[in-house]
């Protein structure tokens, strides 16, 4: 009788699986049956939703304490560029069909690390196309390293540039920037060039401006697909929420 029992309970186990995959191979609107685990909350910007991360790194902190406000100040004209033009601004669309991603991080928040570094290894496995975007709200230290992460995402080392700072704090010395330089494999000469352009100022000043629009205060803060995320989401979590919007297909505001 006790082994009958346990092979009625195995059998209706294998059952219950054999539903979540068919779910799984029909869709988003077969998934929903089963639940989510996403509970969705409108986005201030039409298009998108929002759901709730967890930590991040001013909370509910004024993120320019400390900072001259007339410095991180975005003109109107800007944003209302960026508006119009929001989704070339917020995600490279490189036409392959990826899940796109842009993410928002500061190099003083440890939350961001272990972001960069988790949305970096999905990256590399494929199907999902990672924009990185710099949100320095911590000081000048944070902007400096901003800077240098996106003159080294110029030579296509952005994530091996937060690998090498999770060995020890950054520093502005020239000493520094070509000990990092050979690090990650990049053109040193190239890299302090990039640090000073207006590109890289610019690009900055456009991140801030994305931010203003979507409500970000802290970092780390990422738009999924349609989806935006403020504060840390763990790699489990993140990569059910990057099938989600894989199943769900591509975000219609953005690419038509």
């Amino acid at each position: 009788m006790g082994n009958l029992l346990i092979a009625r309970r195995n059998l209706l186990l294998a059952a219950g699986g054999v539903a979540l995959v068919a779910a799984f191979q029909k869709g988003p609107d077969i998934l929903a049956a089963f639940g989510s685990e996403f509970e969705f909350e409108p986005s201030p910007v039409d298009g998108f939703r929002q759901i709730a991360g967890g930590s991040s790194s001013t909370g509910s902190f004024d993120p320019f304490v400390g900072l001259d406000r007339d410095k991180v100040a975005i003109p109107a004209e800007l944003v209302a560029t960026v508006e119009r033009n929001l989704c070339s601004t917020l995600f490279e669309d490189t036409g392959t069909g990826d899940v796109p991603v842009a993410s928002f991080s500061d190099y003083n928040c440890p939350y961001c690390r272990i972001l960069t570094r988790d949305l970096g290894r999905i990256a590399q496995e494929g199907g999902v196309t990672v924009s990185w975007h710099e949100l320095p709200l911590l000081g000048e230290t944070s902007i400096a390293a901003a800077k240098a992460a996106l003159a080294a995402k110029r030579q296509g080392a952005y994530t091996e540039f937060y690998e090498r700072l999770l060995r020890t704090a950054f520093v502005t010395t020239p000493e520094f920037l070509r000990l990092i330089a050979d690090d990650i494999g990049v053109d040193y000469e190239q890299l302090r060039r990039d640090i000073d352009s207006p590109k890289i100022e610019d690009e900055l000043e456009r991140s801030k401006a994305l931010a203003q629009i979507f409500r970000f205060s802290a970092t780390p803060a990422m738009v999924v697909g349609r989806t935006v995320v403020i504060g840390v989401v763990g790699e489990a979590r993140l990569r059910s929420l990057i099938e989600l919007e894989r199943q769900e297909g591509r975000v219609e505001r953005c690419f038509v």
